[in-house]
């Protein structure tokens, strides 16, 4: 520690290496996903509006194996959900997809998130608003961007108003905490579980 910084008086150097820690935890946040699935699956990644009613509609699909709930696409290292929620991230809220491509392709997961949500609408879902409810569809390979961009264009000819989900790489995924994790299927705030069972096709109700 340099006679100044005892002092009190080494403000421009914490400055720099706190403008450092803020770059580095950038650099990190928009790393690629490099989890790994387990063998013979392969991973999807969607922003459709509050995470909790779009997990349990994937949580529903023959061939999905695993679903989780977190944050993406933001410039915070390690973010909490009340970062996400303070508007200031960039994160959005994802599901996690790990899927069996033998049994589950990824355009049906793509049909199921384009049913899911109004992809319409800038930053919000019905009464969710922030940019952390934006549509997204965040891919891995080639292929998946591919098949995202080719089913964006078909939909959007359903549709008069224009599409605004953005088609960006999978970027670090950053798991929510574990209440949030099959949020309605354990029963959300009141306790009424929803079926999570694969195949079902009652009403979701999305609530806190």
């Amino acid at each position: 520690m340099s006679w100044l910084e005892k002092l009190g008086l080494g403000f421009g150097n914490r400055a720099t290496e706190t403008s450092m820690d803020s770059s580095s935890s950038s650099s990190i946040a928009q790393d690629p996903d490099d989890d790994i699935p387990a063998p013979g699956q392969q991973f999807a990644q969607f922003g459709a509006g509050c995470f909790w009613g779009v997990e349990l509609a994937f949580q529903r699909v023959p061939g999905v194996t695993k679903t989780e709930v977190g944050y993406s696409q933001g410039h915070l290292h390690n973010p909490s959900y009340s970062d996400v929620c303070s508007g200031t991230t960039q994160h959005s809220e994802i599901v996690r997809v790990q899927y069996d491509p033998n049994e589950c392709s990824y355009e049906n997961l793509l049909q199921v998130f384009w049913a899911r949500h109004d992809p319409t609408t800038l930053n919000r879902q019905g009464n969710d608003v922030g940019r952390q409810y934006r549509s997204g569809i965040y891919f891995y390979t080639p292929d998946q961007e591919k098949a995202a961009r080719e089913s964006m264009e078909q939909h959007q000819k359903e549709l008069r108003r224009e599409i605004v989900t953005e088609i960006l790489p999978a970027k670090k995924f950053y798991r929510a905490e574990e209440y949030h994790q099959q949020y309605l299927e354990k029963g959300g705030r009141f306790g009424t579980k929803q079926s999570a069972g694969k195949g079902c096709n009652d009403p979701i109700r999305c609530y806190g």
